[in-house]
This record gives C-alpha cells, structure tokens and sequence, in this order.
C-alpha cells in the first residue's frame, strides 16, 4: 500500500470516528434539585442513614500537620 493512500485512509477513519464521537456526546443541562426528585435517588436503602454524623475533632490538626510535612528543610 502506497504511503498516500494509507494516509488518506488514516484520515478519513480519523474523521468517521470524531464524527461518532461527538454524535454520541450528551451532555445534561444544568437542573434544579427538589425533594421529589431527591426521593428517587440511586442510593442502596441500607445507605441512607437517620443518625447525624460527627465531626472529626482532629481534621483540622491533621491538615495542619500535612501542609507542615510539604515544607522543605532548610
């Protein structure tokens, strides 16, 4: 096969493909979430849980003590 008719081949199946491709894109709009539509959520039951989570109390020591471990040594 001739280095031009490769090419041209390679091009045109370029093109088929980015033209699936962007037949296939879907992209949603942006929507406003309402208490019906939270019902329905995909969430397993045994997920949903009534009992209210606490804090980490150290979270804020444990951020400190990564942002001081990135310094370097002087």
């Amino acid at each position: 096969m001739k280095p031009g008719l490769a090419r041209v081949l390679f091009l045109v199946g370029s093109l088929v493909v980015a033209t699936l491709a962007t037949a296939a894109w879907d992209e949603h709009e942006p929507e406003i979430l309402t208490k019906s539509r939270l019902d329905h959520c995909p969430a397993p039951p045994e997920a949903k849980s009534d009992t209210a989570v606490e804090p980490d109390r150290d979270l804020l020591l444990f951020l400190y003590s990564l942002s001081q471990g990135l310094k370097g040594r002087n």
